[in-house]
């Protein structure tokens, strides 16, 4: 498998975790991943390290070495990464139509029609 079809895959929910938490603390080690997936998941040290490098490998995070530990950081912003799954949606669910996919978050009511007037006020600018 290339780096790029790696970089396409969707996130799994625990890979999304371990971004989020990485997020929210900016820098980290895998030990405090690990605590700070505690006590909902209990993964072993080298489970952690694993998911970390896969979330490197998909270009998600980059380490720094202190002394001998790694220290991980997200690659990109949260929007980043939300914009990207979106686009994997639209390509799965909606054959890559931007429009289908709107459309159908209207009939399915996630969008008002206030809402959808103000993005296409947003297009418009």
């Amino acid at each position: 498998m290339t780096q790029r079809n790696r970089s396409q895959r969707p996130l799994t929910e625990l890979q999304q975790k371990i971004l989020d938490f990485i997020w929210r603390k900016k820098e980290v080690t895998a030990e405090q991943v690990r605590e700070g997936l505690l006590p909902k998941h209990p993964l072993k040290d080298s489970s952690v390290r694993t998911l970390l490098r896969r979330l490197e490998q998909q270009g998600c995070l980059d380490h720094r070495l202190d002394g001998k530990t790694f220290v991980y950081r997200a690659t990109a912003p949260t929007t980043s990464h939300a914009v990207n799954t979106v686009r994997q949606l639209i390509e799965r669910f909606w054959s890559g139509s931007a429009e289908q996919f709107v459309a159908g978050m209207v009939d399915a009511k996630v969008l008002s029609a206030e809402e959808l007037r103000r993005l296409a006020k947003k297009v418009k600018d």
